[in-house]
């Protein structure tokens, strides 16, 4: 890696939903803040698709601000003079955590798609081994939003008794087919990519590099509003007051996504897109016995979701869904929706409201549990 990562190697085989394994898993986290003495101001930040362990701070290998710095740090909403906020780079990942192009230890070589296909659940139950090995029995919230709310919501469903809070952000509790379809184009432009040589291209020395660039762009629109598009791009001309009538860039959109997918090539890997993506499509805890409602029963943990009126990746609907069964459980449960023509996007931008009622629920929290 091109920076010096914190990790955590456990030689433990840790057995997949898929019944498959990795003979030995990798986590690379990030710490910020200090633990206190009875290890009871833990948050642990959980990174959406595209995120890393890299929450806050400067990126070492961007040199851009960490994700989620606009939250994270001294006297932010998620105070690291008070918290202690860990965030773990996902396994399937490509920032340090055991993914596709690790090595696999049965043959020396890169897994590549001889990785096993994981799901959210593998994901957290990874978390939970890094936070056994961290010595912390109980964290005070689990935080993610997108993806990391997914990951967010295992943790309240399958171990409740490890976290006083969860709150999931811009999530739902399925990934719907309109979300699975987006996800499979950007899968298919990636394989259909000539670089991609079936998932070996490292072995080559090349990069689907056309091909991750297009699945980014795919769902970077997915990320955005259409009120959101038209007020910041509209159909104002990029290079010039005429149209080309070429192929070329001439609108300002068009040239906002080829920015984004080009960067995006500098820091993901394809293989690591694929499994990702996939493992979110996989997610939906209505399929587990009994159903949502039952999933819930007997949960002493606090929710507190949040959701947005301009994302339609993650509808305000699908919150609702998952509040009822959380209410119809006898479970702690608040709700916000906040105003915004942000889109999914607006839980990782400037939103006052947010920031303001997570801040207070968190204070609420605080004083709740006498820390």
């Amino acid at each position: 890696m091109a920076f010096d990562k914190i990790d955590i190697t456990f030689k433990e085989k840790l057995i997949l939903e898929s019944n498959d394994q990795l003979d030995k898993c990798e986590i690379a986290y990030e710490t910020y803040g200090k633990l206190n003495k009875n290890k009871s101001n833990v948050i642990l930040v959980c990174h959406a698709l595209t995120g890393d362990q890299f929450c806050s701070g400067v990126h070492p290998s961007t040199n851009k601000k960490g994700w989620w710095d606009i939250l994270v740090g001294p006297g932010k909403v998620i105070d690291t003079n008070f918290f202690f906020v860990i965030c773990s780079n996902v396994i399937g990942g490509c920032q340090g955590s055991t993914g596709p192009s690790s090595i696999n230890p049965k043959n020396g070589k890169q897994y590549n798609l001889d990785f096993p296909v994981i799901t959210i659940k593998d994901m957290v139950e990874a978390q939970v081994r890094l936070i056994d090995a961290l010595g912390i029995e109980k964290l005070f919230a689990v935080i993610g939003g997108s993806m990391g709310g997914m990951q967010a919501l295992v943790w309240g469903a399958l171990f409740k008794n490890r976290v006083n809070a969860i709150v999931p952000i811009a999530t739902s509790y399925r990934h719907s087919a309109q979300n699975i379809a987006f996800h499979e184009i950007g899968r298919q432009s990636i394989m259909a990519d000539p670089n991609w040589n079936k998932g070996l291209y490292n072995e080559f020395n090349v990069k689907p590099s056309r091909g991750l660039a297009v699945a980014r762009m795919i769902a970077h629109i997915t990320y955005l509003s259409e009120y959101g598009l038209q007020k910041k791009f509209g159909r104002n001309l990029q290079f010039s007051s005429s149209l080309s009538y070429r192929f070329d860039i001439d609108f300002q959109i068009e040239s906002y996504l080829k920015y984004q997918g080009r960067t995006f090539v500098d820091r993901f890997d394809a293989n690591s897109y694929l499994y990702i993506t996939k493992a979110m499509d996989y997610f939906d805890l209505s399929n587990r016995r009994g159903g949502l409602s039952n999933l819930f029963k007997n949960n002493d943990a606090t929710f507190c979701f949040f959701s947005f009126t301009s994302d339609w990746l993650f509808p305000t609907a699908e919150t609702k869904t998952i509040i009822k069964s959380l209410n119809s459980s006898a479970a702690s449960v608040s709700f916000v929706e906040i105003k915004t023509d942000n889109g999914h996007d607006s839980f990782l931008l400037k939103e006052p409201e947010f920031h303001k009622i997570l801040k207070g629920f968190l204070s609420g929290l605080t004083k709740k549990l006498g820390l």
